[in-house]
């Protein structure tokens, strides 16, 4: 499916003119070439053509525009032509001739004619052949081009020759001569300037023409419009015929690394439970470790650390999970009941900023409850670190506690707060293709004797997900298990645990084994977007690869099959789907629990998942060389299998049941069957013949090629295999992911472009950055137009659909995107907006991984024997087939290059990089019905050998290609130099050299001795190289060449450096060798041993084409076509021999023969000045010291001795200090050879050792740039290209960038007063130097001072908050204050820099160029940075002052600076004029990260500098005063005589100490070392903490150069054994003394005489100024009335009052001069920052734990020279200690307690009450009032008085409590805790446990205000608490008032259960002695009884009280008419019983 648009000739056109005409369909423009000087007619006669993916609409548009060319400015339109193509749709050809129109739409004179071609897919329009056009052109392909397959793909099947190719090119992009990293690293290929056509000039031309004709004119050009798209010629190669070879070789995935995990617990908070005794386990993997037990309490304080170390490979570490759960009374006889739990894998942790998440709270839920919502919360840390990771922990100093828990959950960015609880379901369907998991010896035994055959694998699937594991049944005996069942997880949604593992696995009675393995990424099937969709994932096949397939007892590469490292075998498919529910946790009918399940479901059809379509696989095998000797020369032959198709050994294992069903007839055609049943339809046996797959290439006997590699001798004859398989058709999935990675390919080498531009200083980076996202975004819409076609496929999954939508909506935002970032790149902004970009390379790659396999990997096994050796595996989607290009397989049809390598583990270290064999593979698959162009990718000129002939339509394939046509060639190989190679011998240095490949040929060069840098300068020829194909192809697109850097070893096998690849630049014999393409330039080869760099090659390749005669050309073409050829005429360049090889004059190297002239370097003259400084730390060669050293410097063959150190034990320094050496280096920077260092011991009898080297690879620091003196900026002087050195007089600086003041002279008053802000700081920066400048400092600080307290008494703020008293203050005051300026200062800088992105993405469109003018003339990116970094420190220093005004106003506090790290980082490793080159010997580490240093090579320090500039230097410089000549340009440089120096160390403390202990502790302590003085504060240990404060200082006498290296470790203490090292840091004391920044003591912010801010400096600040200004011969200070002071042209303002301790005030200089010193960076030509006070953070770091920090450390070091007064006594730093008080809580009342007890006799509600309180930590000193018996309406009175006396630091807000952590605790552990007071309400009972009613919490520093009646406490007192007001019981000493109890109900509400009056008073301890009080109500001080009503007492200690109280009380009344009833019975009783006898008596009257 094409259009072409043959473009033939435009007439009529105005004028004379270059002309070039542009041609437009669907949005994708090509570009004809240039006509020049064309009058009136131009004839174009040139053809363009789309492939298409979609019909052609009768509605598009083709539109042409031809233009006038201009080379300068933009191209001026002459016209357009439009023409809608439905006339072209109907007809399928069309010839136009046509008007064209201008902008306004009206016709012009001038025509063009087209003729059009349309060639639909269904062929519905008449076919038309491809030579119908007169002369066929080659693609022109345009600013956006994929490969598209040229016009000519070759129909013509029996010859492969093509048709004449038209002779105009492409236009060139020739790198002007400066290509030295060349832009086209390896495959893109130059292409000359056309030919012939010499008149042509190219379409677009190389971006540096462009800027010198722009600049000549004056720039008439808008700079940011103008962008460079990859031209062909450069980017890609030209016919296309081959495609890129990976460079890096080893599999870094499966190889182990080393992890550190730390956890801190510091707290939780809401546990669900009442009065609980939680502990918590940290479980990660296997590893369990656990908190200690804190008792009674819902919100437990742990703040424990824990440490866990893993070497385990990156995929295992990251699904590692780390699992948090809390539980509640466990105990050594129980193990506790689970409160809740938390889980994430390490990966989400490894994936955060920094890897680590701070301070957030994990939310804890009971997995066996989900309907129960959360349980709880803890805050911990979680970081992980590997190595060479540094983690940035934020200061731990003075946390504010964050109890906004929901704004800071452990969740990763993106995640939403609430997560909910989902089903995860996985169905497992079926399997298929298992390989043998048994012997089959006991198989055939059973067969034999019961003649049953089984299959020999016992089947079943596993999955793993968040830490639980389910599996299916075991389907026995089968290779093709049928399971249909589904495993349910029950997870929340969105889970933390990134991957899903699901492993086939053999059951077996002894172990069970995996088969394969296979992840599935949950980020990769789901998307989470506001249109996204759930994890969804097939029913689809999924692949599994593995070890190989032949069963062994003991495999090993087992590993391969557990999923680590790439898989080199099939192992089996399975079908599987995924899909998630959201449950509705509400809902009754819900299974709460969160186990795994197994259930069965229903079979799916064969259907679903696509139509089985028949695929058909073919390769040939062009070459196949570096064949690894070791191998042996048994017959080689290689085997190419798709799944196990091909497979001949241990492919298909057939299944037993289908065996049966084809006994039985009922042959269904599976595909794993096919095979079997070849013939069965008469179709097929039509359509292909009897095509039976051949797999594998007939074997050959090795020849061979060198001493280390064979070749096979296949000339030409070339084998091929075919195969072919049946699979579903799921295409459609590779093609898209095709089209993104072709798109994502081209990205990112046009990003390699820009970064190389950047990095060689080329201009205009960023025209080539909009070029590249030009691309990218037609690339993209390209997307959304193929994408969306065929949306109807049958077998498509959910996933298929939402994928599809999610990749066209992210393609199409991306294109949006790349379009608005386009328009905003300026000169500036490139570097950020080459990271927005990388961040689309992240995301196309991402898109582009289909999870959902289809066709699985094709692998090429290399045989020797019939056992398998090495391996290459292609990914299937590679080599794919598409009639539309851009979705067809980027090495489809083409010659790879493939580099075989051992399996497994084998292929790790050294194994890994040598290369097992190089193949030139041509691969196609496809449709078995679309194969009938599958050789048209093949170098023509080849006749097919088929096996049997074919009748059918299709053409059989051939089983080898013979080729006829073979060209002769001559390569040379330019090999000037390498540099930075690594060390291969123990030495620490190699003997190089390299050998080069190119087809079967190699050579070698010469062998250099004992260097890393070689410089061969050798031409290595190859004579007669023969290369099969046709002539044009060749030159377009040879063969690679592969260059191998060995290390010549006088005994054995020459060791391995390293490997690259080129590829040569061809000329034809026709053509001519000079400009522009030849002679080749020489470039930079990036070389890699393994996956990391080893170094660069510098090297040019030409392959140069023999010349015939006429006869043999007239031969050899009558003997191809068989037909008579009449004379042939040959150009003149035809008879040229090879152009000669010119080479320099001088040399005379026997038989090598030098790098010829025209193609080796410029050189010019150079002297090279060295500093020889010293030697430091040389450790023992061969166990003899080192004594007499000598460093010598070499560079280009030149090179210089230092002088003798006589005696290296006495003095390790130089006594001659500058020597100097004249060298012819190139002219071009980038080529300079590096400059070897090398120290020598001189032995007794002349004999010499090396001691060590070292190789400065890049000099271009240490150019020296004369000044310029017509400059009017005469700071200038003295400039270094980058880099700033001390040359002259001291530190030079660049003012370049300063923008001009309009008055030249005159007092400049610059303000910098504390209260000045950002923006007016930044302009006090941009000083013309030459002006005189005054810098003001505020003065009246007092005033301010009184200002701001008089606002704050308006404020009417409390009184508290008064000024501190001065005497109160220490020096950790000011500690603390300065952390929180830098933490301010971090925050500040954090919301800048969002804040900067912001406005970034607002400032679209097409903002007018603002360059700002301080980045309007910098040179070199590097100085730009240093002004960024200085106004932003600028800023910080601003905000330090400025932010404690802002908020509420902070005590007026003198601050230091807290560095967070080493104050190395922050000054440039003090090398501001001496440097330090580490020297270093041994062989070089296997390791891949060569980021890490060897720490173990370095074998000591050669400190000195280096100084070269071009000769003759001007003579002005050597005429200044004072000029040395013995110096040369190190003037000014102290000497290096040994000086005496007191050093004191001042160890402030140590934080997250990697524990030692085994109880997750360590007891540090310190020890530091200098020269021979050690000193170990042992004694001092501090008990079981991580995070201890020493508050030290040491004091050490050392004298340089012998001690000048510190070292400061902490070990942990033992009470039995050595004590262990946690971690050391070492300082180089001697560079920081030397240095200009004056590192030895640094300047305090203000100058006071006595107090916590005292000046510590013996020398005042006015001396100091005074000597640096001599020093730097800097006219001043020269201090004036008023308090000025003027150095140089500047003028400073300041105080000069100062008091003393008696408060008296005096006359003083000493603040100006600190004003200056504070400023000195601003004074002209010297200035430099001085190092302030500070404290700096340094890591502490293991040897044994290489990279990985084991904490840090925070100290500064003083330096004070012994020849000077003795500085006064150290500061006092010692920690603060507690300070003793005494919290006395008085429970007055409480009121409205819930009732919890029934009365026995009445049912009454009732409580008895009674008030537990204690501080937090103090858990066993809790306090109990008495019980007030039988409340019953919930008030109880109390009148009780605890006392609880506490230590507590008033800074930190702690509680310190010191206690014995167990009975077997040696000592007393000490815990710093928040101040918090505990108070619970309980119900006493006397038989069971007490109930726990209610609880409240105070943090005694801020906690609310009671409420001053039981009415106004509500339970919003808790719930409000953050909006409401708080007070601090330190500063109000006394507080009464009604709190809240409140407890937690069954639905987890808080609800209020009851009220308390208490008041707390606060004293010191001294306070408490004086007025001493009783517990309870006890004396002194007694309380008074609580008044309570009588029914408060307990009934079975007084039982006459309680009858009393039953009887009294309640019952009196009834008790009254009851007594009185049964008075009244009585009576009626006595009077019944009485009345008869008394009738009796009264009747008968006795």
């Amino acid at each position: 499916m094409a259009l072409v648009v043959y473009l033939k000739t435009v007439t009529e056109l105005r004028g004379k003119g270059d002309r070039i005409a542009k041609v437009s369909f669907r949005g994708l423009s090509f570009y004809s070439r240039v006509l020049e000087n064309c009058e009136d007619e131009a004839r174009f006669e040139e053809a363009f053509r789309w492939p298409i993916a979609s019909k052609v609409d009768g509605n598009e548009m083709l539109e042409i525009q031809i233009f006038n060319y201009s080379k300068v400015f933009t191209n001026r339109l002459i016209g357009t032509f439009c023409m809608v193509l439905q006339k072209v749709v109907e007809e399928g050809h069309l010839e136009v001739t046509d008007t064209l129109t201008d902008d306004n739409n009206t016709a012009i004179q001038t025509s063009v004619s087209i003729e059009i071609r349309y060639q639909p897919m269904d062929g519905s329009v008449q076919v038309w052949s491809d030579g119908e056009f007169l002369d066929v052109p080659t693609d022109r392909d345009g600013m956006f081009q994929f490969e598209t397959d040229s016009l000519l793909s070759a129909h013509s099947q029996s010859s492969g020759t093509s048709p004449g190719r038209s002779s105009h090119g492409i236009p060139a992009f020739r790198k002007a001569g400066k290509g030295v990293f060349s832009a086209m690293k390896l495959g893109k290929v130059r292409s000359s300037k056309d030919d012939h056509k010499k008149g042509d000039d190219p379409a677009i031309l190389e971006a540096e023409d462009l800027d010198r004709k722009a600049m000549r004119l004056g720039g008439g050009l808008d700079p940011d419009t103008i962008s460079l798209a990859s031209v062909t010629a450069v980017t890609t190669n030209v016919s296309n015929k081959r495609s890129k070879p990976d460079i890096k070789m080893e599999p870094s995935s499966g190889r182990p690394m080393d992890y550190q995990i730390s956890v801190t617990i510091i707290e939780a908070r809401q546990l669900v439970g009442l009065n609980m005794d939680p502990v918590v386990c940290v479980e990660i993997g296997e590893d369990k470790k656990y908190t200690s037990m804190k008792e009674s309490t819902n919100c437990p304080y742990y703040n424990e650390y824990f440490v866990f170390d893993f070497h385990v490979p990156p995929d295992v570490m990251f699904d590692k999970i780390l699992k948090l759960s809390v539980i509640h009374s466990k105990n050594l006889l129980r193990s506790g009941t689970l409160v809740g739990t938390f889980k994430l894998d390490i990966g989400t942790v490894y994936s955060q900023p920094e890897h680590q998440f701070y301070h957030k709270w994990a939310m804890l839920s009971d997995p066996d409850d989900i309907t129960a919502g959360c349980k709880g919360y803890i805050k911990c840390d979680i970081a992980i670190m590997g190595k060479g990771d540094n983690i940035k922990t934020p200061h731990k100093a003075n946390e504010t506690d964050d109890d906004d828990i929901e704004g800071n959950l452990l969740l990763p960015e993106g995640v939403p707060s609430e997560r909910q609880w989902a089903r995860f379901y996985v169905k497992i369907y079926r399997a298929e293709g298992l390989p043998k998991m048994n012997t089959s010896i006991m198989a055939n035994v059973k067969k034999a004797f019961i003649g049953e055959n089984k299959d020999l694998v016992d089947p079943y699937v596993l999955v793993q997900f968040a830490g639980q594991k389910g599996k299916t049944s075991v389907q026995k005996s089968s290779y093709e298990p049928i399971w249909n069942e589904q495993i349910v997880f029950t997870e929340m949604f969105p889970p933390l645990c990134k991957r899903m593992k699901i492993q086939i696995r053999d059951s077996d009675k002894v172990n069970d084994v995996a088969i394969g393995t296979h992840f599935i990424d949950l980020r990769k099937i789901s998307n989470d977007g506001d249109k996204g969709f759930l994890p969804t994932l097939g029913p689809a096949w999924v692949n599994m690869y593995g070890s190989t397939r032949n069963y062994t007892l003991m495999d090993e590469h087992q590993d391969l099959n557990e999923g680590l490292g790439e898989g080199v075998s099939f192992r089996a498919r399975l079908l599987l789907s995924v899909a998630v529910e959201i449950l509705d946790t509400s809902s009754v009918e819900i299974m709460s629990s969160t186990d795994v399940q197994v259930e069965s479901v229903s079979m799916i059809t064969e259907s679903a998942t696509g139509k089985v379509e028949e695929l058909f696989l073919f390769g040939a095998f062009l070459e196949a060389t570096m064949i690894d000797r070791k191998i042996g020369d048994k017959p080689i032959n290689f085997e190419v299998t798709i799944g196990n198709y091909g497979n001949e050994i241990d492919g298909v294992s057939k299944s037993l049941s289908r065996r049966k069903k084809m006994r039985d007839g009922g042959g269904e055609a599976d595909e794993e069957e096919s095979e079997l049943i070849q013939n069965s339809t008469d179709e097929e046996a039509e359509d292909d013949g009897d095509l039976v797959s051949v797999s594998s290439s007939p074997s050959m006997k090795p020849v061979i090629t060198d001493r280390n590699y064979f070749h096979l001798p296949y000339f030409e004859k070339k084998p091929c295999i075919y195969i072919k398989s049946w699979w579903q058709d799921q295409r459609r999935r590779l093609y898209n992911s095709n089209i993104m990675d072709k798109i994502a390919d081209k990205l990112e080498e046009g990003l390699n472009d820009v970064q190389e531009i950047i990095k060689t200083e080329k201009t205009y980076p960023e025209r080539r950055l909009r070029g590249v996202l030009e691309e990218l975004s037609t690339g993209c819409s390209r997307f959304v137009t193929l994408a969306n076609k065929d949306q109807n496929q049958g077998g498509r999954t959910k996933l298929d659909r939402e994928r599809l939508k999610s990749c066209m909506r992210e393609m199409e935002s991306m294109s949006q995107q790349a379009k608005t970032i386009r328009s905003q790149v300026k000169r500036n902004t490139v570097r950020d907006k080459l990271k927005a970009a990388m961040n689309f390379l992240q995301r196309l790659r991402f898109l582009a991984d289909e999870p959902q396999h289809s066709i699985p990997d094709v692998f090429i096994w290399m045989m020797s024997n019939n056992k398998r050796i090495a391996y290459a595996r292609i990914p299937s989607k590679d080599i794919l087939y598409s009639i539309v290009d851009e979705e067809m397989g980027k090495d489809c049809g083409k010659v790879k290059a493939c580099f075989l390598r051992l399996p497994g583990k084998k292929g790790f270290g050294p194994a890994g990089w040598t290369v097992q064999a190089k193949l030139e593979v041509y691969l196609w698959l496809g449709l078995n019905k679309q194969r009938k162009d599958f050789l048209s990718g093949l170098p023509s000129g080849f006749e097919e050998k088929k096996a049997v002939k074919g009748s059918g339509l299709q053409p059989v394939p051939p089983i080898s290609l013979m080729y006829n046509m073979k060209q002769v060639f001559q390569l040379r190989a330019h090999m000037y130099q390498a540099r930075s190679l690594f060390a291969a011998d123990t030495s620490g240095l190699s003997d190089p050299f390299a050998r080069v490949f190119f087809s079967t040929h190699s050579q070698v060069t010469e062998v250099l001795n004992e260097t890393l840098c070689p410089t061969w300068d050798q031409l290595l020829i190859f004579d007669n190289v023969e290369l099969y194909g046709e002539v044009s192809e060749l030159r377009d697109d040879p063969p690679i060449i592969v260059i191998e850097i060995y290390d010549q070893d006088t005994v054995g096998k020459a060791d391995f450096i390293g490997r690259t690849f080129a590829k040569p630049l061809t000329k034809m014999a026709d053509e001519h060798y000079g400009p522009p393409r030849f002679p080749a330039q020489l470039e930079y080869y990036q070389i890699y041993r393994g996956n990391c760099t080893a170094g660069e090659l510098l090297a040019a390749f030409e392959l140069l084409q023999s010349p015939y005669d006429d006869e043999e050309i007239r031969r050899a073409l009558i003997a191809v076509h068989s037909f008579a050829v009449p004379q042939i005429k040959l150009g003149p360049a035809g008879q040229t021999e090879l152009p000669p090889i010119d080479g320099p004059a001088d040399c005379d190297r026997g038989p090598i023969m030098p790098v010829p002239l025209g193609i080796r370097p410029v050189l010019s003259r150079y002297r090279i000045e060295v500093l020889f400084w010293g030697l430091r730390e040389l450790k023992r060669i061969n166990l003899a010291q080192v004594d007499r050293p000598r460093v010598d410097i070499e560079c280009a063959g030149k090179g210089v001795q230092s002088a003798l150190i006589q005696n290296y034990k006495k003095n390790p320094n130089f006594n001659t200090l500058v020597k100097w050496f004249e060298v012819d280096l190139p002219e071009n920077e980038l080529l300079h050879p590096p400059l070897n260092i090398r120290v020598v011991d001189c032995r007794a009898f002349g004999r010499y050792t090396l001691v060590g080297s070292h190789a400065v690879t890049s000099l271009r620091k240490f150019i020296y740039i004369p000044p310029d003196k017509k400059a009017k900026d005469w700071a200038n002087a003295a400039r270094l290209a980058c880099g700033y050195m001390a040359l002259a007089n001291g530190t030079s600086r660049s003012h370049s960038d300063s923008c001009p003041i309009s008055h030249p002279s005159g007092d400049i008053v610059v303000n910098v007063d504390p209260d000045t802000n950002v923006k007016k700081m930044e302009t006090v920066v941009k000083l013309e130097a030459t002006s005189d400048a005054v810098v003001k400092i505020d003065v009246n600080e007092d005033d301010k001072d009184k200002e701001r307290k008089k606002k704050k008494k308006k404020k009417g703020e409390d009184p508290e908050d008064e000024e501190p008293d001065e005497s109160m203050l220490d020096w950790w005051s000011k500690y603390f204050v300065s952390i929180e300026t830098m933490m301010e200062n971090l925050r500040a800088q954090e919301a800048v820099w969002a804040e900067a992105e912001e406005r970034e993405d607002l400032e679209n469109a097409a903002d007018g160029a603002e360059i700002r003018a301080d980045d309007a003339n910098v040179k070199g990116a590097k100085i730009k940075e240093k002004t960024k970094v200085k106004s932003s420190k600028l800023k910080k220093k601003n905000q330090a002052i400025d932010g404690p005004e802002k908020k509420t106003p902070k005590s007026r506090v003198d601050e230091l600076v807290v560095y967070h790290k080493e104050l190395e980082s922050e000054f440039d490793h003090f090398e501001d004029w001496l440097h330090t080159f580490n020297l270093y010997r041994g062989k070089a580490g296997d390791d891949d990260d060569t980021t890490v240093v060897d720490d173990d090579r370095i074998v000591g320090r050669f400190k000195g500098s280096l100084c070269m500039y071009k000769l003759p230097l001007s003579e002005e410089f050597t005429r200044e005063t004072g000029f040395d000549p013995n110096m040369g340009m190190f003037q000014s440089i102290p000497h290096n005589d040994p000086i005496n120096v007191l050093v004191r160390i001042y160890v402030v403390r140590a934080t997250d100490l990697h524990p030692a202990d085994i109880n997750g502790k360590a007891d540090p302590y310190i020890v530091i070392k200098l020269g021979k003085s050690e000193v170990k504060d042992k004694e001092n240990y501090i008990s079981k903490q991580l995070n201890p404060v020493f508050g030290k200082s040491f004091d050490i006498e050392a004298t340089f150069p012998m001690d000048s290296m510190l070292t400061v470790s902490v070990y942990d203490w033992d009470l039995v054994g050595t004590d262990d090292l946690i971690g050391e840091t070492k300082v180089d004391l001697e560079n920081r003394y030397y240095s200009k920044h004056r590192a030895t003591c640094g300047l305090a912010s203000h100058y006071s005489l006595h107090g916590y801010n005292m000046w510590r400096d013996p020398q005042k600040p006015t001396q100091i100024l005074t000597k640096l200004c001599k020093e730097g011969k800097v006219d001043g200070p020269h201090y004036g009335p008023g308090g000025k002071v003027k150095v140089s042209n500047r003028v400073f303002l300041g105080t000069t009052e100062i008091e003393d301790e008696n408060g008296l005030k005096k006359q003083t200089e000493e603040h100006l001069a600190l004003t200056v010193l504070k400023h000195w960076e601003e004074i002209p030509r010297v200035g430099c920052k001085l190092v302030p006070e500070h404290v700096e953070t340094r890591p502490l770091l293991n040897p044994d734990k290489p990279g990985i920090e084991q904490g840090r450390i925070e100290m500064w070091v003083d330096m004070f020279p012994l020849d000077v007064p003795a500085p006064g006594p150290a500061i006092d730093i010692s920690p603060r200690k507690p300070k003793r008080y005494e919290l006395r809580v008085i429970i007055w009342n409480t009121d409205e307690v819930i009732l919890e007890d029934d009365d026995y006799f009445t049912g009454e509600k009732s409580s008895d009450i009674f008030v537990r309180g204690w501080l937090k930590g103090q858990q066993e000193d809790k306090q109990d009032t008495d019980v007030h018996y039988h409340s019953l309406t919930g008030e109880g009175n109390f009148n009780w008085r605890y006392v609880f006396p506490f230590d507590y630091l008033m800074a930190e807000e702690k509680i310190v409590i010191s206690k014995r952590e167990s009975l077997f605790s040696w000592d007393e552990t000490e815990y710093k805790i928040p101040a918090r007071l505990t108070l619970q309400v309980w119900d006493a009972d006397h038989f069971s446990a007490d109930d726990f009613l209610g609880a409240i919490e105070l943090d005694l520093n801020r906690f609310l205000r009671g409420a001053k009646t039981a009415k106004q406490c509500s339970i919003d007192m808790v719930l409000n608490e953050q909006e409401l007001p708080t007070i601090s019981i330190f500063k109000q000493k006394r507080v009464k008032g009604w709190w809240p109890f409140v407890a937690r109900d069954e639905n987890d509400e808080l609800q209020l259960t009851g009220k308390v009056e208490a008041e707390l008073h606060l004293m010191t301890a001294e306070e408490a002695e004086k007025n001493p009080v009783g517990l309870g109500r006890n004396e002194p001080d007694p309380l008074e009884k609580p008044n309570r009503p009588d029914t408060t007492f307990l009934w079975f200690l007084s039982p006459l009280k309680a009858i009393r109280y039953l009887v009294c009380n309640r019952y009196k009344w009834l008790i009254i008419k009851i007594v009185l009833a049964l008075l009244l019975l009585i009576m009626v009783g006595l009077f019944l019983y009485s009345m008869p006898g008394y009738l009796v008596k009264k009747l008968l009257g006795a």
